[in-house]
């Protein structure tokens, strides 16, 4: 306990020392040094605070894959609810589209979507969120059959309620207690897809501090500089292992097991 109130707080005083340093400022002749006092993390090839780069990275990873994560989720909570309401044969269409572009992994997905979009960090986010839509709709889908079929549904419709009625008031709250368990997990996901395409440099475009570029960056460098490599993808590592964790424990709590 005391072991992880002590990592904690070496972890915000980093956090502190790295908001408090402009991650853009650049010092030719402070280039590629190795962490230490002054430079916790080191430096870039172009003299800059890897500290301050990795801290104020975390602002663009976490909103490039939260902006994904939301538009997977509204979209496939839609669709999914629609298929699971949708007279059959529209039910299998829909179900086949969840399947078809499920058998391709989201980083390929996004990059087919790329390809017709152009790069830039919006079509990063909507290529992403494209990629992620079939997991949510399927979810929610299956939850709608399990809903419109309890007795407190069926009693509503004896009582004559509207299909919109009963969709808002009893069926779609109903359906979302496995979202917050798919985001959280899919927030993870969809940070390691948004690095991977701006690795590649299809996403926000140096200077930014975003991990992905900074990985891309780093490259160059790993013979004479491994901690320009190591720090970005660090970052990225705890950050997803985190979300799942966080994810499998909301899960075990949506299933009634304990935490």
């Amino acid at each position: 306990m005391r072991l992880a109130a002590l990592l904690a707080t070496v972890a915000a005083g980093l956090v502190c020392i790295g908001l408090a340093t402009d991650p853009l400022a650049a010092d030719p002749l402070a280039a590629l040094r190795p962490p230490g006092p002054g430079h916790w993390f080191g430096t870039d090839h172009l003299g800059r605070d890897l500290l301050a780069r990795v801290v104020h990275g975390a602002a663009h990873s976490l909103t490039l894959g939260a902006a994904a994560v939301a538009l997977a989720a509204g979209a496939g909570v839609m669709l999914g609810l629609s298929a699971g309401l949708a007279p059959r044969w529209l039910d299998e269409a829909l179900s086949r589209a969840f399947d078809v572009l499920s058998t391709f992994p989201e980083v390929l997905l996004a990059l087919l979507v790329i390809a017709v979009t152009g790069p830039g960090t919006a079509n990063v986010v909507f290529a992403i969120g494209i990629a992620q839509i079939p997991t949510y709709a399927r979810v929610i889908r299956a939850q709608t059959f399990v809903v419109r079929r309890a007795a407190y549904v069926e009693q509503a419709v004896t009582f004559g309620l509207t299909r919109t009625a009963l969709t808002t008031r009893h069926v779609l709250p109903n359906v979302l207690g496995p979202l917050p368990v798919l985001a959280t997990i899919g927030m993870g996901q969809a940070i390691i897809a948004t690095s991977g395409l701006s690795f590649l440099g299809m996403g926000p475009q140096p200077p930014a501090p975003e991990w992905g570029s900074m990985l891309s960056e780093a490259r160059n460098y790993l013979r004479v500089a491994w901690w320009e490599a190591l720090f970005p993808a660090a970052a990225i590592v705890v950050t997803v292992v985190c979300l799942t964790v966080l994810g499998r424990r909301l899960q075990r709590r949506f299933e009634g097991r304990a935490a």
